[in-house]
């Protein structure tokens, strides 16, 4: 029996994780729990699982927690811890083997680098962690021996595939992408998106700040960053091409020019369970693909003049350093900005790139100079906003 410390609990991948828990009771215990703010939702989960530790996001949360479990009728209460020790000492319980990290944003980062320092298994759901600090995360998990098994489905979908050949044998990593709801739109008409339209994906339900970044393309830059650090590959070998029925979810080329795609529906819940139980697959009756309403698969390259946040990411890579950390920052304060309607759709990447241009990359020795990096670009980034915000009020 595997035993599970989740962080980010509450979030739509913590809950899709719980769900894969029940379903497969037998086989998982969860040691440790770790959310925000969502304490009716924590306090339910309690209920449930019966973790011995449990952590919120401030002290401010504790009570509130505590009431809700009296409410619930829960006999034993968890242990609760809060904030930066709280989280990492979930990551790191004594008991978890297996450690999901599901927190959103770099929130997580400081917790996933000790889970794997502390020689856990983890399983990654969270772009931002690789994004900022790949190197140092990476290398953490090799020094302590231990493994990052993908959940995002594009990465997921990659390491199933790599389980069929060696790594002298990959010619290229083919990570696809919808194309989000923007598509077919052409350029001119972007300047009029809104947050609601932006927030409609065509085949995945998301929290906000994802489904903005994949319909200006910028998720599949973060993705090829991260499918450098978790698969070693050279950048220029990782391509992105889009598919817009989201049913192959990435693709591997060997050099003898056989092509292996991973085909699924678009349910998070899959990877997940890969993740959860690698190196087993277990029965599942849930994820069916529907042959008969399958019936064509297309594919396009992605138009980076119209969605220029993948060629933002791909410099950001090569810079290396604190670019893609830089990266991250800004594209997170100009998504924030364009829900807030302070930004229009196309100058998010428009904010990206200046704060790119007047960054130079630096080396980042520790988690403490990335978050510290962090900061700093979101900073930046929130001041640069006040002159973007005076040019869109006057093209209006």
């Amino acid at each position: 029996m595997r035993t599970l410390a989740i962080l980010g609990s509450t979030g739509s991948v913590g809950r899709q994780c719980l769900q894969v828990v029940e379903e497969l009771r037998e086989r998982f215990n969860v040691a440790g729990l770790a959310a925000g703010q969502n304490v009716e939702q924590l306090a339910g989960q309690v209920a449930r699982f019966h973790p011995e530790l449990v952590s919120v996001a401030s002290q401010e949360r504790v009570g509130p927690l505590r009431a809700r479990l009296r409410a619930l009728g829960v006999a034993r209460e968890p242990e609760i811890l809060w904030g930066r020790e709280g989280l990492n000492a979930v990551a790191t319980h004594v008991r978890a083997d297996l450690v999901v990290s599901a927190a959103v944003g770099v929130v997580g980062l400081e917790a996933t680098y000790q889970a794997l320092a502390a020689g856990k298994r983890v399983a990654l759901a969270t772009k931002e962690v690789l994004v900022v600090a790949g190197e140092l995360v990476t290398r953490a998990a090799e020094v302590a021996g231990t493994d990052i098994l993908p959940v995002d489905s594009e990465h997921n979908a990659l390491h199933q595939c790599l389980r069929a050949g060696q790594a002298r044998e990959v010619r290229r990593l083919i990570l696809t992408g919808s194309g989000g709801p923007f598509l077919g739109w052409p350029r001119k008409r972007l300047a009029r998106v809104t947050p609601r339209q932006a927030l409609q994906h065509p085949n995945w339900r998301m929290g906000k700040r994802i489904t903005v970044d994949s319909a200006t393309l910028m998720n599949k830059g973060f993705e090829i960053i991260e499918a450098r650090w978790l698969f070693g590959l050279r950048p220029e070998k990782i391509e992105v091409v889009i598919h817009p029925q989201s049913t192959i979810h990435s693709m591997v080329e060997f050099v003898d020019g056989s092509v292996l795609a991973q085909l699924a529906p678009p349910d998070m819940r899959l990877p997940l369970q890969y993740a959860l139980t690698y190196p087993e697959r277990l029965p599942s009756t849930n994820h069916r693909l529907n042959w008969a309403e399958l019936r064509k698969l297309e594919f396009r390259l992605p138009d980076e003049k119209k969605f220029p946040c993948l060629r933002l990411a791909r410099e950001a890579l090569k810079g290396g350093g604190s670019w893609p950390c830089v990266l991250n920052a800004a594209d997170e304060v100009a998504v924030e900005a364009f829900l807030a309607r302070r930004l229009r759709f196309p100058q998010i990447p428009e904010l990206i790139e200046r704060v790119l241009e007047t960054t130079t990359p630096a080396p980042l020795r520790s988690i403490e100079e990335v978050l510290a990096c962090d900061r700093q670009a979101r900073a930046y980034a929130t001041h640069l906003l006040t002159t973007l915000g005076r040019k869109k009020r006057r093209q209006r």
